[in-house]
């Protein structure tokens, strides 16, 4: 990782696109937040890399396979690259909460495995999510939670009021590039 590079890692559902209680099963249900797209190519025109961090139980739980979950994430790649943004890599979970893994959020080993492959410090390193789920996983990682409204964030930011909170990623991408977080 180049040395003035900085790493923001994105929960998917709720943050990037729509969060459905029956899972995203096919590209056709991947939908974009409104602002997304912009805030994707602000943080890659400001050198910043996009690490997605998500829990997809959806294939543990047999409702699609690894390869369509793949295909989802290459749909929302192009359209994200097609808006001039990037995002840089996916870390996902695809066990059941049964399943007790140290990588399913609330647990940290998702951020572990994307702070190993990217090199970064995660206490200057935030996770943005909607969830509580999200915070937990970043705290217990040492990295810098924060949350936005959209997707499960109402009720995260009520559970959580002690999170910085904005109203949807574009919101955070603000205050992130302009330096007013810290």
């Amino acid at each position: 990782m180049p040395e003035s590079a900085r790493v923001l890692l994105l929960d998917r559902d709720g943050v990037l696109n729509h969060d459905r209680p029956d899972y995203v099963q096919s590209i056709d249900q991947l939908q974009l937040l409104p602002g997304v797209l912009d805030a994707m190519r602000r943080l890659h025109a400001a050198g910043v890399i996009a690490l997605v961090i998500t829990n997809q139980a959806c294939v543990g739980k047999g409702l699609i396979s690894r390869e369509t979950l793949e295909t989802i994430h290459e749909r929302l790649s192009m359209e994200v690259a097609a808006a001039g943004g990037r995002i840089t890599g996916y870390f996902l979970c695809t066990h059941r909460n049964e399943d007790r893994c140290d990588c399913r959020k609330p647990a940290p080993g998702l951020i572990v495995q994307a702070q190993q492959a990217w090199g970064f410090d995660p206490a200057v390193t935030w996770m943005v999510g909607d969830a509580e789920r999200d915070v937990l996983a970043a705290e217990a990682a040492g990295c810098r939670p924060a949350l936005v409204r959209t997707g499960k964030g109402e009720k995260s930011v009520r559970q959580r009021p002690d999170v910085p909170a904005f109203a949807d990623l574009a919101a955070f991408v603000d205050a992130f590039l302009g330096q007013e977080l810290t």
